[in-house]
């Protein structure tokens, strides 16, 4: 074998061998060593501690310690201790930690310990109800922490795209799972309704993908952008079997790489706050609820005044009413109230329902008011009156004119105009019919009138009384028509002995009186 050719295998040998010996990167290496300089942090960060702070349940059931400052703590948790304290969570999801979750993890117990406290005390209401949804799907109870990242446990909480309630339903997926969602009712709010369709749909996903991680992607960014991710991260590398997270990682939404160390950071610090000298929450009383049927349309207000308790506490128990109305009129609806208070419900539901009434009720009919009957006496005419108007910006005398209900060469003629052409400004006058109601006592000396006529001319009765009408510029025979109740245009043309519908200003018609 010639040198060259020798030199040439023995570096195709060494080369290979470097490549045997080399380890190639695994799962577990992944999700360890992954690193991620561009984090992007859920909104539920930006939550507003302190009008969380205001919430009915956290100052009337539980005590927070707000004592603890921020800068008096100091806390230097090692990587290991993070790791161990991971892997000690009797988790089924796994929760491996890596410079992503650490930084996640960082901001929960450093910058953001305030709305840990708080999210603390809202936990001692809300996490029994989504365990009990999730224990009836069959879940991992650590899902329960989902809505700390998704509303940092705040009902009403509605999202920059529109996501709302607990676990953040957009519109269109909450209707899909059967949540009612229209101008009073929003079951995105409810937290037991919501509950039952974030597990229904958590089950759905984690079928599909077989995968946790995969499943709570889908549920923050949508089965499609993950199998996308899927396909091109399996394309990329040449292996069509990748199903886990940390090898799509890259190929997500820039928000939803966040998401599952987020979930896993929500995780830690809910379960290790203590460590951090982060405060706990103390329950000053138990809060035990029970639940009444509605069938009646009734108002927060009107259980609040007969059951003597705040509007604000009967909100906090049912965020899913947006309006402050339960529409029982429509189909039952839940009413969750304190034990207490629903026996009192119960005794006192006629009183509740007649409280304000008239107020509150919904109208089946209306009628439109006759201010003429309503009234009693006096009538109502048309009168030319008028009024100025400033123009505005692209208006044109056709427009102004229809707003008005006049011609065009009215307000010319009224203006002096020749042209169509006004500027932005100028101001214009307006003649302009207005109906305006005729005095109590003019209405008198009309009718006293009337009847001395009669009973100085028998002939006068039996002829069709009449008034006089000078015609003005610009009037036609249905403009004058309008002016006088119950006229006509052939009423006005018949008593004139008019056959067209030509007149001329300065004209005196006869108008019949009806």
């Amino acid at each position: 074998m010639k040198p060259r050719a020798l030199l040439t295998s023995i570096i195709a040998l060494g080369t290979a061998w470097i490549a045997f010996a080399a380890p190639t990167p695994t799962i577990l290496t992944i999700k360890e060593t992954i690193s991620d300089t561009a984090i992007v942090y859920p909104e539920s960060f930006e939550t507003d501690t302190r009008a969380m702070r205001e919430n009915w349940y956290l100052r009337n059931y539980i005590a927070l310690d707000t004592e603890i400052s921020e800068s008096t703590f100091t806390d230097n948790t090692s990587d290991d201790v993070f790791i161990e304290r991971l892997k000690a969570m009797p988790t089924e999801i796994e929760m491996p930690y890596n410079q992503i979750v650490h930084n996640y993890i960082e901001m929960y117990i450093s910058r953001k310990r305030e709305l840990v406290e708080t999210m603390l005390g809202m936990s001692m209401y809300y996490m029994p109800i989504f365990e009990q949804a999730l224990e009836k799907e069959g879940l991992p109870l650590e899902l329960k922490y989902l809505p700390i990242i998704e509303s940092a446990l705040n009902p009403v909480a509605v999202s920059r795209a529109g996501a709302t309630g607990l676990w953040q339903f957009m519109i269109g997926t909450a209707k899909g799972l059967g949540l009612e969602v229209n101008s009073l009712v929003d079951e995105r709010r409810d937290p037991y309704r919501s509950s039952e369709m974030a597990a229904r749909y958590l089950k759905e996903l984690h079928d599909i993908y077989g995968d946790w991680s995969l499943a709570i992607a889908a549920y923050n960014c949508g089965p499609g952008n993950v199998n996308k991710a899927l396909r091109r991260a399996s394309a990329d590398s040449g292996d069509s079997g990748k199903k886990d997270f940390w090898e799509i990682y890259y190929y997500l939404p820039r928000e939803t790489r966040g998401y599952v160390p987020a979930f896993i950071a929500a995780n830690y610090v809910m379960t290790y706050f203590k460590c951090h000298g982060i405060s706990p929450s103390l329950a000053k009383k138990p809060l035990i609820t029970d639940t009444i049927s509605i069938n009646q349309r009734v108002h927060f207000n009107q259980i609040s005044a007969i059951l003597n308790m705040p509007v604000d506490e009967i909100r906090a128990l049912n965020p899913q009413y947006r309006k402050d109305i339960i529409p029982g009129n429509v189909h039952s609806y839940k009413l969750i109230l304190p034990s207490q208070q629903v026996f009192s419900y119960i005794m006192s539901e006629d009183s509740i329902l007649a409280y304000d009434s008239n107020k509150y009720a919904l109208r089946g009919t209306a009628t439109p008011v006759d201010y003429d009957k309503v009234s009693g006496s006096g009538s109502y005419e048309r009168k030319l009156v008028t009024k100025y108007h400033k123009v505005r910006r692209g208006e044109s005398l056709s427009v102004i004119a229809r707003k008005y209900g006049v011609t065009v060469s009215s307000i010319k003629r009224a203006n002096g105009l020749r042209g169509d052409g006004i500027q932005r400004g100028q101001l214009l006058k307006i003649s302009t019919y207005q109906r305006v109601r005729v005095k109590d006592n003019d209405t008198q000396v009309a009718q006293n009138t009337t009847k001395a006529k009669k009973k100085t001319s028998t002939k006068a009765t039996k002829k069709q009384a009449t008034r006089k009408h000078k015609v003005k510029s610009g009037e036609t025979l249905s403009g004058i028509a309008m002016l006088y109740r119950g006229v006509t245009v052939a009423d006005i043309r018949r008593t004139n002995g008019i056959r067209g519908s030509k007149i001329r200003a300065g004209q005196t018609l006869l108008i019949p009186i009806k």
